[in-house]
C-alpha cells in the first residue's frame, strides 16, 4: 500500500468521523443573554415590543447603514413586521406573533440569506425591587446536520451572543438615558 493511499483512508475516516461527531450534537440551538437596565420596565417595553423602536438599538441594524428595510402590517403589537436585504447581515423578516404586555414579546424570525433558517425571538422582562428591568433577549431554533456541521468549527452561541450583548448594551444606553 503506498503512502498516498494511507493518507486518503486516513482522511476518509477523520471525514466519517467527523460527520458521525456532527449528528450527535443537538437537533436544537439557543442564544440568550441578559442585561440589567437601570429603568423600569414600562420604559423598556416600547423599545423591545415595537420593531422601529427596536431597530433603534438592534446591533445588526447597525452593522450596515446602507440596509433596505421596510415595515408591514400592523404599525405595533401582534402582526407588526420588519423586512431587511443587507449584504453585511443578509435577508430576511422579523414579526412579532405573540407578546405578554409589559412582560415579554415573540418573534418568528426568518432568514432567507446567507442562508435559509427559521427561529424565534423573544425578549423577557422582569421588574427588580429596585425598579430596574432584567431583560432577556434569546433566539432558539431547529438544528439541521449543516448546522450541526457548522457548529463543530464555529460556536454560534458565542458568535451571536456577542451581538446580543452590544444590542443589549444599546438597549442600556437608549433606555437609562444620558447620564447627569
Amino acid at each position: 500500500m503506498s503512502n498516498l493511499s494511507i493518507i486518503l483512508i486516513c482522511l476518509g475516516v477523520a471525514l466519517v468521523l467527523l460527520l458521525a461527531y456532527a449528528a450527535t450534537r443537538p437537533d436544537e440551538f439557543r442564544v440568550e443573554r441578559r442585561a440589567r437596565i437601570a429603568a423600569p420596565a414600562d420604559k423598556v417595553w416600547p423599545l423591545v415590543s415595537e420593531l422601529r423602536a427596536f431597530n433603534r438599538w438592534n446591533p445588526y441594524e447597525r452593522k450596515d447603514p446602507l440596509i433596505k428595510s421596510a415595515y408591514s402590517g400592523a404599525s405595533s403589537g401582534i402582526g407588526s413586521r420588519y423586512d431587511w436585504d443587507s449584504k453585511e447581515v443578509g435577508s430576511g423578516s422579523l414579526e412579532i406573533v405573540s407578546q405578554q404586555p409589559g412582560r415579554a414579546v415573540q418573534m418568528k424570525l426568518d432568514f432567507v440569506k446567507p442562508f435559509e433558517a427559521h427561529n424565534q425571538a423573544e425578549f423577557a422582562l422582569q421588574p427588580t425591587p429596585d425598579g430596574a428591568t432584567e431583560v432577556r433577549w434569546a433566539m432558539h431554533g431547529p438544528a439541521n446536520f449543516i448546522s450541526k456541521l457548522m457548529g463543530v468549527f464555529i460556536d454560534m452561541d458565542k458568535m451571536v451572543g456577542r451581538d446580543f450583548e452590544a444590542g443589549l448594551q444599546n438597549l442600556r444606553q437608549l433606555a437609562e438615558g444620558p447620564k447627569s
